[in-house]
């Protein structure tokens, strides 16, 4: 017993050696913190100020704001509130970071809801910039319609602005009766350019890779329309501009969204939740 005592008596000794005494304040939670924290909620005496319990093993959150009792924080970001709504839009050229982010909403409303249907907004000039400088390549564009194939809830493609190479592509692979274009759209069927440099083998190489690109491009294209891979190789092999009512006949899309036809809902689905 008497050793037991002794080596009890040790580890408090220990304990209380290693412990920041000197300069800090105990709180009744046992937390021990700075005077200048005990200080800074002592002489804080606004109503909008209030100290809020944190996980993590934090005691207290400073600079919590509150408004009758409800907690004020950051408004939530433009492109979470679309995707609290379903709607995945595209707004810049198909480079890695927009594929990224795309392809990671399309998995994330996946999961979120198997039958709800997903509204893909398409504005972009695909693999190229508006002047035609190719930025990324058509592995891109394969890799976002090969995921709205594997989900299982319907994307309906909506068509505004420019809808130009890969992304006429994208267009056409929403559901059947569900693709879409704004009046004032434009639509254009091109062929892929190539970015190959170095030496003439691996320029080879590459030109090879391009021209399977285009091919299968224009594969996805003819399913989606209904045309043969030839009629469509034959259009993809000059830069072609489609009016929506072109894009209608030709088979990309289905409807012309005119003015009052398609009306979006004026509440948004957040603000239930709120």
């Amino acid at each position: 017993m008497k050793i037991t005592a002794a080596v009890l008596c040790a580890l408090a000794t220990g304990a209380s050696a290693f412990s920041p005494q000197k300069g800090f304040v105990s709180r009744k939670s046992g937390l021990i913190v700075p005077p200048s924290a005990q200080d800074e909620q002592s002489s804080s005496s606004s109503p909008l100020f209030a100290p809020n319990m944190v996980a993590g093993g934090a005691e207290r959150s400073y600079g919590q704001e509150y408004y009758e009792g409800a907690p004020i924080g950051p408004p939530p970001d433009l492109p979470s509130l679309l995707l609290h709504n379903r709607i995945v839009y595209i707004g810049m050229p198909l480079v890695p970071a927009v594929t990224e982010l795309v392809i990671a909403e399309l998995l994330y409303l996946n999961y979120e809801s198997t039958t709800d249907p997903i509204t893909m907004y398409i504005n972009s000039s695909g693999t190229t910039t508006a002047n035609g400088q190719p930025v990324g390549f058509e592995t891109e564009a394969f890799a976002i319609a090969d995921v709205m194939k594997y989900v299982r809830p319907p994307v309906h493609t909506v068509a505004l602005g420019q809808a130009f190479g890969a992304a006429a592509m994208l267009l056409s692979q929403g559901k059947r009766g569900y693709r879409f274009a704004l009046p004032n759209a434009t639509i254009l069927l091109n062929q892929p350019k190539s970015q190959a440099r170095g030496q003439a083998s691996d320029i080879a190489i590459k030109a090879k890779e391009v021209a399977h690109n285009r091919r299968h491009t224009c594969e996805l294209i003819a399913t989606a329309s209904g045309k043969p891979v030839e009629t469509v190789m034959a259009d993809c092999s000059r830069v072609k501009y489609l009016q929506p009512h072109e894009a209608v006949a030709y088979g990309l899309i289905d409807e012309v969204i005119d003015n009052g036809t398609k009306n979006l809902p004026v509440e948004p689905a957040f603000m239930s939740q709120l």
